[in-house]
């Protein structure tokens, strides 16, 4: 059992509070009003969003450079795209299943090691990215601040896959990979969750 104080603790118990059942998703809730404060809040209240947010930074740190990098950046910059449909009104596959399953595939790429090419995985970040993106594009017309709401939701975004990065430098520990493993089955649990809810709406 580790010590409370330690790391390994921390990060662990981080990884639970997050993987619990929440009565909202991160993409429910349109007509959010609200500036730079409620957009930096809201993908902290979400876990679908959340828990996407750190694995694309935990898948990110264990696959290296130029990897660790680039998947934080392209996950973000998709997500404006998405937005930017959202807002638009623009057609797109259902939604909420994408979300879903960006935390199951996200998940198990990191439980199982999951090393694709560089290109693959930058095109599997990309396309969750436009799914969360869109999603939250849809809420963004009736915001009170839409500039102030996009620029917090986006700092939030880039808090979360440093948070990401961070625990997936805890691989150069001896017990690191284990963690990594076990974050990652707990994220894909969630993800099977979150897609059960979906079937029974």
């Amino acid at each position: 059992m580790p010590h409370p104080k330690s790391p390994r603790a921390l990060v662990l118990a981080l990884v639970l509070a997050a993987a619990l059942p929440a009565p909202a998703f991160a993409h429910e809730g349109t007509g959010l009003a609200g500036g730079f404060a409620a957009g930096f809040v809201h993908p902290l209240t979400g876990f679908d969003h959340m828990l996407a947010m750190i694995a694309v930074g935990l898948w990110g740190a264990y696959l290296g450079r130029p990897l660790v990098a680039a998947l934080p950046v392209i996950f973000p910059s998709l997500m404006a795209l998405g937005a930017l449909l959202g807002m638009a009104g623009a057609p797109l596959p259902p939604v909420e299943a994408g979300i879903a399953l960006s935390v199951l595939v996200l998940g198990l790429a990191i439980t199982f090691a999951f090393k694709p090419p560089n290109w693959l995985a930058c095109v599997i970040v990309g396309i969750f990215g436009l799914f969360h993106g869109y999603a939250h594009g849809r809420e963004l017309p009736s915001a009170a601040d839409p500039v102030g709401y996009s620029a917090g939701f986006v700092l939030s975004t880039g808090f979360l896959h440093i948070g990401g990065v961070g625990l997936g430098v805890l691989k150069e520990r001896p017990w690191g990979a284990r963690l990594i493993t076990g974050a990652g089955a707990l994220i894909a649990c969630s993800g099977v969750f979150f897609m059960t809810r979906l079937v029974w709406k």
